[in-house]
């Protein structure tokens, strides 16, 4: 197996201080949670933008202030969103980060309804995501909330959209998706192509099982907050940089040496 890639998604765009008091919001506390989470083992850090309020954003000028902050303090990979979650601005503004030159980004080839929400991802604009993608030299990051949006990421790299080895990330547990069960990990990790890469993120309780799943399996690991503010039932984690601490000494445990970030740039060729 290839050394373990964990990554940190520490803000996401959905969870709230309600959930967790501790959650970053600012450009200086999401750069700090990152780079402690870069120390404890982390060689990829998956970025949302927040305002002040704690509004999901996609203000080029906050990603560019992030990413600055970051790339000040260590080498870690910066994964920037394109999701668009709780967000109704305009298709641009989705792929506004891409500016900031990350060297990857969330890419999501389809939709999916989320409660009484919709994650709309329509093929036109998939595609012009994909283009603004190839022009600004990122990795996509191909986010799987359902089963069929393997075949959307396979059918868009057939017509020339994506370039292959793809890497894929496995989101489970989301309302509206796919369920997080060890079964329905082992069917994603067997559809994807041969040569690619994957990853598995889980949300709330499904996170820890399915990334101990995923290690053994020899695929790689997201934690943070993004996903579950849970260290263990009913206890809040002090941080995100202590669970990717956990993660990775479990990784060591069973076997699996954890990656830097350059050896995770040459796992997923980055570059």
């Amino acid at each position: 197996m290839d050394k373990l890639i964990i990554t940190a998604a520490v803000t996401g765009g959905v969870t709230s201080r309600k959930e967790h008091p501790n959650l970053p919001i600012t450009p200086e506390e999401i750069a700090n949670d990152v780079y402690d989470c870069w120390k404890a083992g982390a060689s990829i850090a998956h970025i949302h933008a927040r305002e002040a309020d704690g509004t999901p954003s996609q203000r080029e000028e906050l990603y560019r202030d992030i990413v600055s902050r970051i790339r000040d303090r260590c080498d870690i990979i910066v994964n920037l969103t394109t999701t668009g979650w709780g967000q109704n601005g305009k298709d641009e503004d989705r792929w506004k980060p891409l500016a900031c030159q990350p060297e990857m980004a969330s890419f999501t080839p389809g939709s999916m309804n989320r409660k009484d929400s919709v994650m709309l991802n329509a093929p036109d604009f998939v595609r012009k995501l994909a283009v603004k993608m190839k022009e600004h030299h990122v990795k996509p990051e191909i986010e799987i909330f359902d089963f069929g949006m393997i075949g959307q990421a396979v059918k868009l790299a057939a017509e020339g959209f994506l370039n292959e080895p793809l890497h894929y990330q496995f989101v489970l547990g989301v309302p509206g998706g796919i369920q997080a069960t060890p079964k329905n990990l082992l069917h994603l990790s067997e559809s994807i192509p041969a040569g690619s890469t994957w990853s598995v993120a889980a949300v709330g309780r499904g996170q820890l099982p399915m990334d101990l799943l995923g290690i053994m399996l020899g695929g790689h690991v997201r934690t943070g907050f993004e996903d579950n503010v849970y260290y263990r039932y009913r206890r809040l984690a002090d941080s995100n940089a202590q669970l990717v601490e956990r993660l990775a000494k479990y990784a060591v445990d069973l076997g699996r040496d954890v990656a830097n970030p350059q050896e995770a740039r040459n796992i997923l060729r980055l570059g």
